[in-house]
C-alpha cells in the first residue's frame, strides 16, 4: 500500500514538473499571447462617450483572440489577435470599413503593455480617410484595462484613450 502511494506522489509530481517545462518553452510572443487571452469575457467602458462592451473570446483552436467591440449606439467592430514568430499581430476590422494590421515590436517582456503599429491598412479608398495606425493595449491588472488607439484622418493625427472593466458574473 505504501509503495502505491509512493509511485502515485511520484507520478503526479512528474506531470507537475513537465507542466511546468512545457510552461517555461514558449516564446516571450506566446506568453504575451496567453497574457491577453486572459481577458477572454465581457467589458464596459464608454467610448467617445458611449457606453460599449468589449467581448474576448478565444477562438480557432485556441490561436486567435476576438475582440468584438459594441458600442451602444454605432456599429460593431472586431479586432482579431494572433501570434507570428516573435511578435503579436492584431488586424481591426473597422467601422470605417477599412482594416488596418498592425504588429509588436519583437516581445522581450510579456508583462509589458503591448504596443501595436500599423504594417498596411487594406479597404482604404483615400488615404486621407480615417484609419487607425496603431493599437496599445494596457492591462493594469485582471479587471482594468486601457486601449490607446492612434488614428490618421484628413492629414492629421489623434489618439483616443479608452478605459473599460471586466464584468464579473453575477451570484445566483
Amino acid at each position: 500500500m505504501k509503495r502505491t502511494i509512493v509511485f502515485g506522489s511520484v507520478g503526479v509530481m512528474a506531470l507537475l514538473v513537465a507542466a511546468a517545462a512545457l510552461a517555461s518553452d514558449k516564446t516571450k510572443s506566446e506568453q504575451a499571447f496567453d497574457r491577453l487571452a486572459s481577458l477572454q469575457g465581457e467589458w464596459q467602458g464608454i467610448a467617445d462617450g458611449v457606453n460599449t462592451t468589449l467581448i474576448y473570446t478565444l477562438t480557432a483552436n485556441g490561436s486567435t483572440l476576438m475582440e468584438q467591440c459594441r458600442p451602444e449606439k454605432g456599429h460593431e467592430m472586431i479586432t482579431m489577435f494572433t501570434v507570428d514568430g516573435d511578435h503579436l499581430i492584431a488586424t481591426h476590422y473597422c467601422s470605417a470599413r477599412n482594416q488596418p494590421q498592425m504588429a509588436t515590436a519583437a516581445i522581450s517582456d510579456a508583462q509589458k503593455p503591448l504596443a501595436f503599429s500599423l504594417v498596411r491598412v487594406t479597404g482604404l479608398k483615400s488615404p486621407d480617410d480615417f484609419h487607425n495606425t496603431g493599437l496599445t493595449v494596457i492591462q493594469e491588472d485582471n479587471d482594468h484595462l486601457t486601449q490607446e488607439w492612434l488614428y490618421d484622418a484628413k492629414g492629421k493625427s489623434g489618439k483616443n484613450v479608452f478605459h473599460f472593466t471586466r464584468v464579473r458574473p453575477r451570484a445566483s
